[in-house]
């Protein structure tokens, strides 16, 4: 827009022609945005507010006299408040070069008085501070000029042809060039004591390698010694595995052979030796049930036989009488009274074979007892009588 003007953003406007400024300045100061001017009635100038550079050079003679060409770089820029531009805008407005020469100079005043309150010892030593009391004392000078100072670096300190800092630094250079003999030779002792360590890790190893390769060769001879051995061991082994299975065989078999006999011959014997004792004593038993049993039938069939024969043997007693001498008195009262005799001594001889098949019982029941006893002795008295002669009846 026409008359319209804005500042870059490191540089300050300045307008005159119009209104004064702050502090009755000749100018306006105008940052950080636009103002419009009017063309003809107005007048505007830039004044940079970027960094700037300078460098001093210096011959400084310090506190002991000794000269010394210090090399310094300052830093520096116009200040962003409106006093410090218009301070600087007022000074280095038409030629703004002269800033870097202007604040070179003041530099170079405050470096030597400081240094010439300094030793070279401190100078060399202390560079900060020697910056730092540089730049403390220049600050009201150039707060003036509407300058600050961002940062002073001392870039080298040289004293000619005098040697002295080559002299200062001699003991030190002496330190340290022992420092370095020693350190050489305790990288040289380092050095050596490793190729030692080295040979004898080296000789180590070549002593554990010799052994390793003996061990191996002795597991490898023992080795092909155990496989030579292990076919006949193998063998050996076999032939006792097959001796302690015959071995549990044979006893096995004998156990076997032993339970066989026991059960084909001790069993079978006590089972017939007990079949046998069983049998016995039934047989014996029966034998007795038996003998109960034919003494009581005996008894029974004989007192039947007798019963059964007892006509048969009045009969042979009657016969008997048949060629005797018989004299009857009483006519048939005397032949009832014969027959009724006969009777009775059939009754008689009956009582009588009873009485002795009683008494041969009670002797033994294992004897044998003739049953035709009772009928033997009658025949037998009958014969006698009969020898005799005629038998008298009563």
């Amino acid at each position: 827009m026409f008359g319209y003007r804005v500042p870059a953003p490191d540089e300050a406007m300045l307008i005159s022609g119009g209104r004064r400024g702050l502090g009755g300045a000749p100018f306006r100061v105008v940052t950080g945005h636009g103002k419009f001017v009017v063309p003809f009635f107005r007048k505007t100038r830039f004044l940079s507010l970027a960094m700037c550079e300078s460098e001093v050079t210096e011959t400084c003679v310090t506190k002991q006299g000794i000269a010394l060409h210090v090399r310094a770089v300052i830093a520096f820029k116009v200040g962003n408040d409106a006093e410090s531009i218009i301070n600087a805008g007022q000074r280095f407005l038409s030629d703004q070069d002269q800033m870097s020469v202007l604040t070179g100079r003041i530099f170079a005043g405050h470096l030597r008085a400081i240094i010439g309150s300094m030793t070279v010892e401190e100078i060399v030593t202390e560079r900060q501070k020697l910056a730092a009391e540089v730049l403390d004392t220049s600050k009201t000078e150039m707060a003036k000029i509407g300058l600050i100072v961002d940062s002073l670096q001392i870039q080298s300190i040289d004293d000619g042809d005098t040697g002295y800092i080559d002299a200062m630094s001699a003991p030190h250079k002496a330190a340290i060039q022992r420092q370095a003999q020693i350190a050489q030779a305790q990288a040289t002792q380092a050095a050596v004591e490793a190729e030692q360590e080295a040979a004898r890790r080296q000789a180590e190893y070549a002593r554990m390698t010799a052994v390793v390769k003996a061990e191996y060769s002795a597991e490898v001879d023992r080795a092909q010694a155990q496989a030579a051995q292990a076919g006949p061991l193998a063998q050996a082994h076999a032939q006792q595995e097959v001796l302690d299975a015959q071995t549990e065989l044979a006893q096995r078999q004998a156990l076997l052979r032993q339970k066989q006999l026991v059960s084909e011959v001790v069993k079978p014997a006590e089972a017939e030796a007990e079949r046998v004792r069983i049998l016995a004593a039934a047989e014996a038993q029966r034998m007795k049930i038996q003998a109960e049993a034919a003494a009581s039938y005996d008894r029974v069939a004989l007192d039947r036989m007798l019963i059964d024969q007892l006509p048969q043997i009045v009969k042979e007693a009657a016969g008997g009488l048949a060629g005797a001498n018989v004299n009857v008195l009483n006519g048939a009262d005397g032949l009832g009274e014969i027959a009724a005799g006969l009777v009775s001594q059939g009754l008689t001889i009956l009582d009588s074979v009873r009485q002795n098949l009683g008494g041969q019982e009670s002797e033994g029941n294992g004897s044998e007892r003739p049953r035709d006893n009772g009928l033997l002795q009658l025949n037998a008295r009958r014969e006698k009588k009969s020898d005799d002669g005629p038998v008298d009846v009563d």
